[in-house]
């Protein structure tokens, strides 16, 4: 079993750092073309790289899990991303796309910001640079998580890595694997991975659901439903059991997307705004399909487990386990290689906008103004590796959950940066001051709500998804400061 595992894994695996070496003689001679890629990304490339980059191990762990326990109450988080998605790339995608030309040439989210509202250049710069430090230490650890528990399941009882447990073997695994082909070849390593990862993603959830539901004890799609109808009829629908704050928290996973960094700079990096409808469809596309199969492989995989007696202690297990049981190892080497290219598609461009923003707007902005573009590949590196530590050390702890540390950092991500973004593009009275209130505030919202424990519990009920408030309070703050106080002539007309 291990051995034909293996096989595909390290197949796998030097598929990426091929693409690694590849991209680094291509694009990474300039901090463009490390950071950003060149901004010569086909609509192809950036489409998959946004949504592979975007789904992460939630996709195969997360949401599956989730379905797993809830039933399909659980797919308006999926519903509320696909929506939060088409608006993403309807309104946030072409504008951001020229004007972080227009605005010279920003390479960075922060970097954009200072350009676009230069009497708070320094301020903003520094502040949402530590916000996409921190936020994604978080966000990295729970990919790092996703590979710790995948090893830790695949491996249990087969095979053992000595002292080191097998989830900390994973997690070690997953980020060297990652940081190879991120530091050699940077953004296009990142970009094109993210391509090859996707369709793999895609494919294995189109395999996974139709064998679980048609293959040897599934018993087919009928009887699917009368297993989960036997066991729990609210398995099946989509209201029973769920509050409206429920099912608000689940739908606004949506809002989060106007704010995460790493699907976002791929609107900066796209060849033309003129792709851009040409990636929006490929990209929904490849959501819906990836969305769909998700979500079918967490709810038909409880109604295979109690028809077969499997005792699932993890449901954010059920991929792995299924994949194990139902496949030759070979085809289930494949399908872990599925679960680690999400995995991996996310980290390496979380690793690589952490480094952007530590070497633009720490390094080049503090320390060494006239560094040159080779000096700044280099630390950006540099800074790769370091973020990659501090995530690894979050990840240590072997009872994270993959969907909790998503959705603090989504929330997180979403609040600070969703509103300004949105604003900054549409809105031209949006000023410096109503910026830093809006990211400081939604920040700071979001944490606080948390630290409360009202995510878990609201007042005596269901607990809030922290987005809400943070995303609200943003967008406020935003408007009154900008209106409250004297723009300075610093905003220009924004040509839509």
């Amino acid at each position: 079993m291990a051995i034909g595992v293996w096989i595909s894994l390290f197949a796998y695996f030097a598929l990426m750092i091929a693409i690694g070496v590849y991209a680094m003689r291509k694009a990474t001679s300039s901090s463009e073309d490390y950071m950003l890629g060149g901004r010569g990304l086909s609509p192809q490339v950036a489409a998959l790289s946004a949504g592979a980059s975007d789904m992460s191990g939630w996709l195969l762990l997360g949401l599956p899990g989730a379905m797993f326990v809830s039933g399909l109450g659980s797919a308006w988080i999926g519903i509320g991303l696909l929506v939060g998605a088409f608006f993403n790339w309807t309104l946030v995608a072409p504008r951001l796309r020229e004007q972080t030309v227009h605005y010279g040439n920003a390479i960075t989210i922060p970097a954009f910001l200072a350009n676009r509202f230069p009497t708070r250049a320094l301020s903003l710069r520094t502040v949402s640079a530590i916000v996409i430090v921190i936020f994604f230490a978080v966000y990295t650890a729970s990919g790092l998580v996703a590979g710790g528990k995948l090893f830790e399941s695949a491996f249990s009882g087969i095979y053992n890595f000595g002292d080191m447990s097998n989830y900390a073997m994973g997690v070690m695994i997953t980020l060297g694997v990652v940081l190879i082909y991120t530091v050699v070849g940077g953004f296009l390593a990142v970009s094109m991975t993210d391509f090859v990862q996707g369709c793999i993603m895609m494919l294995a959830l189109v395999i996974m659901p139709a064998v679980v539901l048609f293959g040897e004890g599934g018993g087919g799609f009928s009887q699917a439903t009368q297993t989960l109808n036997e066991v729990d009829p609210t398995l099946l629908s989509w209201t029973s059991g769920l509050t409206f704050i429920g099912w608000l928290s689940a739908v606004t996973w949506g809002l989060g997307y106007f704010g995460q960094p790493h699907i976002i700079v791929r609107f900066m990096a796209i060849r033309s705004q003129k792709d851009v409808p040409v990636a929006r469809n490929i990209g929904m596309g490849w959501m819906l399909i990836s969305l769909i199969g998700a979500v079918s492989l967490g709810i038909f995989g409880r109604a295979y487990a109690i028809r077969n007696g499997l005792d699932v202690q993890d449901p954010e297990t059920i991929f792995i386990i299924l994949a194990e049981l139902l496949f030759h190892p070979l085809i289930t080497g494949f399908l872990y290689a599925a679960l680690l290219a999400a995995i991996m598609s996310t980290i390496s461009s979380q690793l690589l906008v952490s480094s952007s923003s530590l070497t633009e707007d720490f390094y080049r902005l503090f320390l060494h103004k006239k560094a040159s573009e080779q000096q700044c590949v280099a630390v950006g590196r540099v800074c790769v590796v370091l973020v990659g530590i501090v995530a690894a050390i979050i990840a240590s702890d072997e009872d994270s959950q993959v969907l909790g540390l998503v959705s603090n950092a989504w929330a997180g991500f979403g609040a600070a940066f969703g509103p300004l973004i949105i604003l900054s593009l549409m809105w031209p009275r949006t000023n410096g001051n109503g910026a830093i209130a809006g990211m400081v505030v939604g920040a700071a919202t979001v944490m606080i709500w948390i630290a409360l424990g009202w995510n878990g519990s609201f007042m005596g009920g269901p607990g809030v998804y922290e987005i809400i408030p943070g995303f609200i309070a943003s967008f406020i703050a935003i408007l009154v400061v900008s209106n409250a106080t004297a723009d300075s002539g610093e905003y220009q007309h924004i040509e839509r």
